[in-house]
């Protein structure tokens, strides 16, 4: 994982900030320079393009989910708790950063670089790879059905998240994810729990 400059967080930040409020359509170099107060060169100085400022934007959430998934899965509680405490972080995520689900899930932006498609794709799977290792553990411990293969499981539990999220992110965030997530947790967890 990279490591940013001072100066490289700031453009992230407010490259972020630019999604948030106006859409990632906006998010352009002039716009960035225009709410930093700087040049347009001084930009480049610290990132090539608009899509190494994703990229950039990509790296730091895949790192922050990665960190934050393993620390989860080191506790020494029940399988389906940690499935529980990965769902609801991610819903807390987008929650505090509305403009990380607008990257994340914008397709449109993935089709013209090749690199923003890839590096979702990684989080997609370092994700899903998180949850099959606790379903895994589970359907061992006979906490978690087994009658169902692991990897389907994984797919009802990331496909669900991803779902709310972009339902969420497409009424301009109309309703509460957080709650809306606990509320899809409860069914999930009945689903997934060995009865």
């Amino acid at each position: 994982m990279n490591a940013f400059t001072d100066r490289q967080k700031e453009i992230i930040d407010v490259s972020i900030t630019i999604i948030a409020e106006k859409g990632i359509q906006q998010l352009t170099i002039k716009n960035i320079s225009k709410s930093m107060g700087i040049s347009e060169p001084a930009i480049y100085r610290h990132f090539e393009s608009k899509m190494d400022i994703l990229l950039a934007i990509l790296s730091l959430f895949k790192k922050n989910s990665h960190n934050i998934s393993r620390k989860i899965i080191s506790d020494k509680t029940s399988s389906i708790k940690q499935i529980e405490s990965i769902f609801k972080n991610h819903f807390q995520q987008f929650a505090a950063n509305p403009a990380l689900a607008a990257v994340i899930f914008s397709e449109e932006i993935f089709q013209n670089d090749k690199r923003l498609a890839e590096q979702v794709n990684l989080i997609m799977q370092m994700n899903q790879n998180m949850i099959l290792e606790i379903i895994e553990r589970g359907q061992q411990s006979n906490e978690i059905r087994n009658d169902i293969p692991e990897k389907h499981l994984s797919i009802i539990i990331m496909g669900a998240l991803r779902l709310i999220v972009s339902k969420w992110r497409l009424s301009n965030f109309s309703f509460d994810l957080e709650t809306e997530g606990a509320d899809l947790w409860k069914s999930l967890r009945i689903l997934i729990e060995r009865g």
